[in-house]
């Protein structure tokens, strides 16, 4: 352990109440100093009393102290904190407020002009410099140009270099290709500078360059603050660190907290290289872990601990200090509505024993999968609030979607098949039943009206003979049912959206393959990702987890979908979990890999067939350009685009197993029910006859 000192007078009674470790970080006053801080272990109580020892000891005067964070809350809970603990006068703000702070006390003075105005959207904007470059837009892909944006700057990348860097690190938006999506945010910085505005990045980049570039202004900076305290260090990104460095010039007074167990914030930017590498940068540098937990049972932290033992994504072993609880509940549904309705009876069942809502929630990987769960507990009466984002009816997309298919009911437009009608009033939208690569909104906006289609054909099954006016009754009777949420509430939130709070019961839901990791994580690292993301859903319990996944998506459907692989260690010998489905999840997890050579899979596509894309192909050539050849044939006669029909990947997989019966064809990824009746027989046969 290396150096940590204090001022020779002691606070005793302020110090008390922190456990060894916590005091360890108490007492380490001079930096620099990192502090591994595992889920619940009680991080900003530790640095909190750091700086107020610091402040009580006369090491620190209190105004030459600044707490960084990420969030306001964050840094309105720190300023709580230490107003209470005897140092009120402390700055504690996150890295966009305090640099905006110093920006318009100096800029004036430098500059001899007004700073830009700060812009709080960059939609408007980005629309202009998208139809400067004849770039046909709509809100969610300019909400995803932004985010990518906001990536670049935080990355420190240019226009220029952007979209050789994208290409490198699988950078997708909204099917843009790269130099698109370079010229769009070039544009964009043109429109910006000439209407004399600034976004958020800017208040770093104009933050860091007046340090970096005038000496005067650097120095009064790093007068006025000489200890530096920043939590969730494994949420900073390039941008940050830089401006870090620079307010720091050159001194090691620094105390970093953070996680890299928590680290879900990589895609926008975030680099845990800057916690894990710490020690590298100062070699001096205290270290201390915080593995206490007094948040949860010490099943739930048996189960988180096992959820990375093992992996990358192993930080500290956390230890459990309450007593012990109930065990962590693993539920198998057969479909999703069942899913749902579990949830929620047993949501109302502790409400009736005496836990608040407020005390409970429930935690999604995207936001589309909150209309099942809305229903359940509005069924029963029990109030929610979806946080993060709109509830699914009061989403855009969703309104818009049913305000065009209420129009086409009442024109006469949507004769025939409820789901067809559906599917053909949403193209008007540009909606494809072919989900859009990478992630955002326009991803989230597809999964939000794929949702509708999806309950279009659970409505159709239920009531063949309905009309579309009929579904669109059942849809306002949806929205109707779905009421206002009362202050005592149960919390539905994306998991993201639910890192650094906690609840009495969490329930985390929808927990099938495909959806955690989600499909479009297609590396090692973004895989990798997923899971912390997964520890982070589990650690948010207090005293009782559920962890949840349906077999089918809809009553009556084919249970062919298992439990995320990372759930492979947690389900041996769990109850109500079959031995079929814990094989699955073990199959699962070890088909990450390639069989051939054991690497781990790069992409979708090598995961669906299950090995590298240079390693030798185990299929059937010869019968794999026949069954291409019938495929092409086949879509020109069904007047579809071929894939729509089978993907190569699942060509190449129906040539490798040359599956002789409906049952083996069944078992190839790529092949459902509806293809299989549709296909099956030709598939069949030209299998049959290259046996031959």
């Amino acid at each position: 352990m290396a150096r940590s000192s204090t001022h020779p007078r002691q606070e005793p009674t302020l110090l008390e109440a922190l456990d060894p470790e916590q005091r360890q970080v108490a007492e380490a006053l001079r930096g620099p100093v990192r502090v591994l801080a595992g889920a619940g272990t009680g991080k900003t109580r530790a640095v909190t009393h750091r700086i107020a020892h610091g402040v009580a000891t006369g090491v620190y005067a209190p105004t030459e102290v600044l707490a960084l964070s990420f969030t306001t809350r964050a840094a309105g809970e720190m300023r709580e904190r230490l107003r209470a603990l005897g140092a009120p006068g402390v700055q504690a703000r996150t890295f966009h407020s305090a640099a905006l702070r110093q920006l318009r006390f100096f800029w004036p003075r430098v500059h001899q002009r007004e700073l830009p105005e700060l812009t709080q959207s960059k939609l408007g904007m980005l629309a202009l410099a998208a139809r400067r470059q004849r770039l046909a837009t709509d809100q969610a892909t300019l909400r995803d140009l932004a985010s990518e944006i906001e990536w670049a700057k935080v990355s420190n990348v240019s226009p220029d270099t952007y979209a050789a860097l994208a290409r490198s690190r699988a950078r997708a938006v909204s099917g843009l290709d790269p130099e698109v999506v370079a010229r769009a945010f070039g544009a964009y910085e043109e429109v910006k500078r000439e209407q004399g505005r600034m976004d958020m990045e800017d208040v770093l980049l104009f933050g860091a360059g007046l340090l970096a570039d005038n000496e005067a202004v650097a120095a009064q900076v790093r007068r006025q603050y000489k200890w530096f305290v920043v939590d969730e260090f494994q949420d900073v990104s390039p941008l940050q660190h830089a401006l870090l460095d620079l307010w720091l010039g050159g001194r090691e007074e620094l105390c970093v907290v953070g996680d890299p167990a928590q680290t879900i914030y990589s895609f926008a930017g975030a680099d845990a290289r800057y916690l894990r590498e710490f020690g590298k940068r100062f070699p001096s540098a205290t270290s201390v872990e915080l593995v206490r937990n007094y948040r949860s049972t010490p099943e739930v932290v048996t189960g988180a601990n096992q959820l990375l033992a093992g992996t990358e994504s192993q930080g500290v072993a956390l230890v459990a200090q309450r007593p012990s609880g109930a065990s962590i509940t693993y539920r198998e549904a057969t479909d999703e509505v069942a899913e749902a309705d579990a949830v929620a009876d047993r949501v109302a069942a502790l409400r009736a024993q005496g836990t608040p809502a407020s005390r409970m929630a429930v935690l999604l990987r995207i936001n589309a999968q909150s209309e099942r769960f809305e229903e359940a507990l509005a069924a029963r009466g029990l109030p929610y609030v979806v946080r993060g984002a709109a509830r699914f009816f009061d989403r855009g997309e969703v309104r818009q979607a049913i305000t065009l298919v209420r129009g086409a009911a009442r024109s006469g437009e949507g004769a025939g098949p409820v789901p067809d009608a559906v599917i053909a009033v949403f193209s008007q939208m540009g909606h494809s039943t072919q989900p859009p690569e990478g992630r955002g909104e326009v991803r989230n906006r597809w999964e939000s009206l794929q949702a509708l289609v999806d309950l279009a054909s659970d409505f159709t099954r239920e009531r063949p003979d309905a009309s579309l006016g009929d579904f669109v009754d059942d849809l306002d009777r949806r929205a109707g049912e779905q009421h206002a949420p009362v202050a005592d509430a149960v919390t539905i939130a994306t998991i993201h959206s639910a890192k650094g709070l906690e609840w009495d019961a969490v329930f985390v839901a929808g927990m099938h393959e495909k959806m955690m990791p989600i499909s479009q994580a297609q590396t090692p690292a973004a895989i990798e990702e997923e899971r912390r993301l997964l520890y982070v859903a589990m650690t948010r319990a207090r005293d009782e987890l559920t962890v949840s996944w349906a077999s089918a998506r809809e009553p009556g459907g084919r249970g062919n979908r298992g439990p995320s692989p990372f759930l492979a260690p947690l389900l041996d010998g769990a109850p109500g979990v079959s031995a079929q489905r814990r094989e699955r999840s073990e199959r699962n997890r070890a088909a990450m890999r390639c069989r051939e050579c054991g690497s781990p899979l790069a992409n979708a596509k090598q995961k669906k067939i299950g090995r590298c894309a240079d390693c030798p192909a185990s299929y059937d050539e010869a019968l794999f350009e026949r069954l291409r050849e019938w495929r092409l044939a086949r879509a020109s006669e069904d007047s579809v685009p071929a894939f729509v029909i089978f993907t190569d990947a699942t060509l190449q997989l129906i040539a490798e197993h040359a599956p002789a019966d409906e049952t083996g064809l069944r078992a190839i990824s790529g092949v459902g029910p509806s293809k299989l009746t549709k296909y099956g027989d030709e598939v069949l046969a030209l299998v049959a006859e290259a046996s031959a």
